[in-house]
């Protein structure tokens, strides 16, 4: 008797991403490639494939499966270009993105989330991606243009620094608003001082950290 086995990375690809439009093959197969669960910790091994946001250390979390494979569609990365991520954490979405782009670069505030992160790519044998700890909170100017940039946490609106910092023709993914409604905004550079923005998605996520709205008081 054939028996099939259970295969927890096909099953987030048939019954999350797939029902939801995330049809890309590329993307599918950076998912298949780079297997979630190495990135969280062992107590949680068990829910790694699964539509959840699970904690990895430091008080941040993991973004969903589909909200990173809609992440990736909408940023539609080209072999030649070079991404820039705002936001390590645990290093899978980065891992993804190295799949699908010529350079990644990645900046971390927290200086263990960067070390752990690069110490899994290293196991993973991903050398195109460079590692920076900093704080993006109010956007990052680059020192060359740079094709995409793709926000793994939350501002109030888009950093200026950072659309200032695409090439033209270049795009910025960034959920931008407050909870309970985000917006996930696709900014792309028309010309050297005009931006198109397009609103995507709603979704929540949490803010970039030293950017958290301010409490509103009522007199």
């Amino acid at each position: 008797m054939h028996v099939v086995k259970d295969n927890p990375r096909q099953n987030m690809v048939m019954q999350q991403l797939r029902p939801n439009q995330i049809s890309d093959a590329g993307i599918l197969s950076a998912l298949d490639a780079i297997d979630r669960s190495f990135f969280v910790d062992s107590a949680f091994a068990g829910l790694a494939f699964s539509e959840a946001e699970l904690p990895i250390g430091e008080g941040q979390s993991m973004l969903s499966p589909l909200l990173e494979g809609r992440l990736l569609q909408a940023l539609a990365l080209q072999p030649q270009e070079t991404v820039l991520e705002i936001g390590t954490g645990s290093g899978y979405f980065t891992a993804l993105l190295s799949k699908l782009a010529y350079q990644v670069i990645t900046l971390e505030l927290n200086e263990d989330l960067l070390a752990a992160a690069q110490q899994r790519l290293a196991e993973l044998d991903i050398d195109n991606v460079e590692f920076r700890c900093m704080d993006a909170s109010r956007g990052v100017e680059l020192s060359e243009r740079i094709d995409a940039i793709v926000a793994t946490a939350a501002f109030a609106i888009a950093p200026e620094a950072c659309l200032h910092s695409l090439k033209v023709g270049g795009r910025m993914l960034v959920a931008t608003g407050k909870a309970p409604a985000m917006q996930v905004q696709r900014i792309t550079r028309i010309n050297e001082w005009q931006w198109q923005t397009e609103n995507l998605f709603e979704t929540l996520m949490p803010m970039i950290c030293h950017a958290e709205p301010k409490t509103e008081f009522v007199f």
